[in-house]
């Protein structure tokens, strides 16, 4: 989402009307989000402070475990459509020249990871890349229904780095891939599983990127050019990562269950704080070198990196 309503400001202005974009797409998912009395207003209000442990929380928790979207909306009601599609010029979007976007889904029938770009971008493709299976009905896009991209890809880096012209790839991580406990109740059992289903994807092609980097280097071309192009992009590729630290991790489950405004600004200001930190440390080392270890982060015997 974050994506193509960027693209859209990009094209309608530049970088400030791509920030102000991004602004006024926040305040209105936080609006839509005051007018269900379950998210917002009076009960976002009263159970503010109890997490993911709020009787409100814990209710639709258990109501959608046993109940699947299409029972309990049939009507496949999803009030970010229209907040997409009034945010969002994707005549624009298709049409950018500024940035290039590749946003995955996950094909429901056959699990393969589909891949879209900026000329098949719609509001459908976007639904579809955020579909999570237990809150809403899958999105069917050319007779095909599709869930979330993060069961296959969260990202995939793949096009990234066939395809993209930078030699540099920041990853925003916002899941945490270690925990410091075990988790021993139910909710943070579950929250656990969802953590590791949506990171095993990134692991795996982290770890392939670090075996094939590996295998370049040992291999020793002293003019360091490859007869396949893919070959020379892994050898050139700079890797980086941006995490949110130990206080987003600290925000749990309930964050992301929750689009209060009160909730999302918090949210940017931790991640806006995170950039900052980030840019100040790292910046300089931008098209010179990696800054993420991809052997000691993704060879299991990584340190915490919470987001």
């Amino acid at each position: 989402m974050n994506a193509v309503v960027m693209a859209a400001g990009l094209m309608a202005g530049g970088r400030r009307e791509a920030r102000e974009a991004l602004r006024a797409f926040w305040a209105s998912v936080g609006a839509s989000a005051q007018l269900n009395p379950l998210n917002g207003g009076l009960f976002g209000t009263l159970f503010a402070n109890a997490g993911q442990w709020s009787p409100v929380g814990q209710y639709l928790d258990c109501t959608t475990r046993v109940f699947s979207p299409y029972q309990l909306n049939p009507l496949n009601l999803n009030p970010l459509r229209q907040v997409i599609a009034d945010a969002v010029d994707f005549d624009a979007v298709r049409r950018c020249d500024r940035i290039e976007l590749f946003i995955g889904a996950t094909q429901v029938r056959s699990g393969r990871l589909r891949v879209f770009r900026n000329a098949e971008l719609s509001v459908d493709v976007v639904l579809a890349s955020a579909c999570l299976p237990m809150v809403f009905r899958a999105v069917e896009i050319d007779g095909e229904a599709y869930w979330d991209g993060g069961y296959m890809g969260n990202p995939t880096l793949l096009p990234l780095i066939d395809e993209a012209t930078t030699a540099d790839v920041l990853l925003v991580q916002i899941n945490p891939i270690e925990c410091d406990e075990v988790p021993t109740r139910t909710p943070e059992i579950l929250a656990r599983i969802d953590e590791i289903t949506f990171n095993g994807s990134l692991i795996k092609e982290m770890r392939s990127i670090a075996l094939l980097k590996r295998l370049l280097r040992d291999e020793g071309r002293p003019i360091e050019r490859y007869r396949e192009p893919m070959f020379q992009r892994v050898h050139d590729l700079r890797l980086h990562r941006l995490d949110g630290g130990g206080e987003l991790a600290r925000l749990g489950e309930s964050s992301r269950l929750s689009a209060d405004p009160a909730t999302l600004s918090r949210l940017h200001r931790l991640g806006s704080a995170a950039a900052d930190a980030w840019l100040k440390h790292n910046f300089a080392h931008i098209g010179r070198r990696s800054t993420l270890d991809l052997v000691r982060e993704f060879s299991g015997e990584s340190r915490r990196r919470g987001t």
